[in-house]
């Protein structure tokens, strides 16, 4: 029987995976502690671990597993950025989910973009205290605007794709570009320079990698539009976070949409009511008055969970009857 360490759980994980795995008869061992150095020996004796976005499997990590006999990582994500494949044991295979909801994550982009625009949070609060004034209220018409998207695979097509329904004109970046797309869904493949100078509203789809990381800093804002919108729901290492506060200190910046933060780990996914811990960035992200964020659920509709687990299970399956995955992560 396949054992697999089950790692970072939370409730929603066990009931679907459960439910799925009858299919399958797995023996799965759940454990909410998040995978890194220091909690990898919890992998001794499983043939598979399965991990988040906040799992660390960094080189140290790797080495643990491979003393503890695990044979696959498997990602329940599509992005592997957490997992150092450079120095990955050849005795360990790595899988993801490469495609679970790109409408999801296009959705809550969307969602977070009209958030911030017609200050819907603000108007909630208000109306549940019964003052129904429009003072600071004041949106603008996303009709007509130019929307920067910088990164065009699935979740970024769905994404300029419901921006065109908006009335917007679209200027794309990509370092692989998808021209059938650009013809069929009419957008524009530009430069970063260019599509900074000119957006409205950029938003970001694109996987972290070392080239891009905090590709949006105190250099790239000064290059955007006074009063432009930012909106994230890919990576939090995407944005520097203290270029961010410092523009938005400045009122340079319109709004910004985060469902991702530079360092989410410790907080993202988790309930931080009751503790006295704090991030002092995101506390002070969290007090702007044009900034919406959200714990990294722009993935988190029952379509992408039932993705996710049947992926993930398949992922396991495929690998152990025939030695690979049609979704193993290679470099």
């Amino acid at each position: 029987m396949i054992k697999i360490a089950f790692f970072d759980t939370k409730e929603y994980d066990r009931k679907l995976f459960d439910e799925y795995n009858k299919k399958y008869g797995y023996e799965i061992t759940y454990l909410e502690s998040r995978l890194n150095k220091e909690t990898a020996p919890l992998a001794s004796g499983f043939d598979v671990i399965c991990i988040f976005v906040n799992d660390v499997v960094d080189d140290e990590t790797i080495k643990i597993l491979k003393k503890c006999g695990v044979r696959l990582i498997a990602l329940r994500c599509a992005g592997f950025n957490n997992v150092d494949m450079y120095h990955m044991d050849e005795d360990i295979k790595v899988v993801r989910v490469p495609a679970y909801s790109p409408y999801a994550v296009a959705e809550h982009a969307v969602a977070l973009l009209l958030s911030i625009d017609r200050k819907i949070y603000k108007a909630y609060q208000r109306t549940k205290k019964y003052n129904f004034t429009l003072n600071g209220l004041l949106g603008f018409d996303i009709h007509g605007k130019t929307v920067g998207v910088i990164g065009t695979g699935k979740i970024g097509k769905c994404f300029i794709n419901i921006m065109k329904g908006f009335g917007t004109e679209i200027l794309a970046y990509d370092v692989y570009q998808d021209k059938e797309a650009q013809k069929q869904l009419g957008f524009k493949y530009v430069e970063l320079d260019e599509l900074y100078e000119k957006s409205d509203i950029i938003s970001l789809h694109c996987p972290l990698t070392e080239e891009n990381t905090k590709m949006i800093n105190e250099e790239s804002i000064e290059k955007m539009k006074n009063g432009v919108i930012i909106i994230n729901t890919s990576r939090g290492k995407l944005i520097d976070t203290d270029s961010l506060i410092n523009k938005l200190e400045q009122g340079n910046i319109g709004g910004v949409g985060l469902d991702v933060y530079e360092d989410e780990e410790e907080f993202f996914l988790n309930d931080m009511s009751n503790s006295y811990t704090r991030d002092k960035d995101l506390s002070i992200l969290l007090s702007m008055p044009n900034v919406v964020i959200t714990s990294h659920q722009a993935f988190f509709t029952s379509e992408a969970l039932n993705k996710i687990a049947n992926d993930t299970c398949e992922n396991i399956k495929e690998f152990f009857e025939n030695g690979s995955s049609k979704n193993e992560v290679k470099i």
